[in-house]
């Protein structure tokens, strides 16, 4: 029971990952121990189908409640704390950061990491600049469609196995953020029925994929994700408008490292 309620509070963690932008589901589930398990199961489901669902159903239980609890709370503080709560999620990005590295080296560390590293943080760069300048606007001009829908659900499911991969922020770059947290706040099924089904086979195919690509470049894959991971950090970082409302950001954003890095120190445990 106690291995119940423990998987389920972590998996509450990574449900509120999957909603918050600029944090990455896939990382918490790292810091928290549990990322191996999560895609082990997922990448071979049907084989000991009963042992795998006992594995996956609290943390599955979990997922569901952080991503629909957790809704509601931002669409409330985007619309009214925007700066303090950015730099919350940056701070609790950066407390996950050492886990990382410890565990891309677990296997040993080799100068040539570094270049899907650089290839990952520059391409999350470059995409920040080419928003910026609007060469890559694709903010819907209309009313979703089920296509669109389908679209949304792929994104979060690649957000939520993926360490370093912040699918919300993806969905904030194609004006879609605001649409899936309404309709989970507002319990909208004909928008959460198809995003939570592809979102779902999402995650069973990425799972397979990256349990591959762990499994033959290990390595290589982990510093890929730590180049992700430290380029939205640097994408996501916003402008205080005065001293105080930095100096307030600063203190939020340690905050939220110290607790971070404790999670990821009971993850250990």
């Amino acid at each position: 029971m106690m291995s119940f309620i423990k998987d389920f509070f972590k998996g509450l963690i990574i449900g509120m990952g999957a909603v918050a932008p600029g944090v990455s589901g896939g990382t918490f589930a790292v810091m928290l121990g549990v990322y191996t398990k999560l895609t082990e199961s997922l990448a071979n489901i049907y084989h000991d189908f009963k042992r795998k669902m006992l594995t996956l159903f609290p943390l599955g239980l979990g997922i569901g409640a952080g991503f629909l609890l957790f809704s509601r709370v931002m669409e409330y503080l985007f619309e009214y704390h925007e700066f303090n709560i950015t730099l919350l999620f940056i701070g609790l990005m950066l407390g996950t950061m050492s886990t990382v590295i410890k565990e891309a080296n677990k296997k040993g560390f080799k100068r040539k990491y570094l270049i899907p590293c650089i290839l990952a943080f520059s391409i999350t760069i470059l995409f920040m600049i080419l928003e910026n300048k609007n060469v890559i606007n694709v903010i819907p001009d209309k009313e979703p469609g089920i296509i669109a829908f389908i679209i949304y659900g792929i994104i979060i499911g690649f957000g939520t196995i993926v360490p370093g991969i912040s699918s919300s922020f993806i969905l904030i770059y194609i004006g879609a953020y605001k649409i899936i947290i309404e309709a989970v706040s507002n319990f909208n099924l004909n928008v959460i029925v198809p995003v939570g089904i592809s979102a779902l086979l999402s995650i069973l195919i990425f799972a397979k994929l990256i349990n591959y690509m762990f499994s033959r470049f290990y390595g290589y894959t982990y510093y890929a994700i730590i180049g992700f991971v430290s380029g939205s950090i640097v994408t996501i970082l916003p402008m205080p408008s005065s001293m105080r409302e930095l100096l307030l950001g600063v203190l939020i954003c340690t905050l939220g490292y110290i607790a971070s890095y404790s999670l990821s120190k009971i993850g250990k445990k």
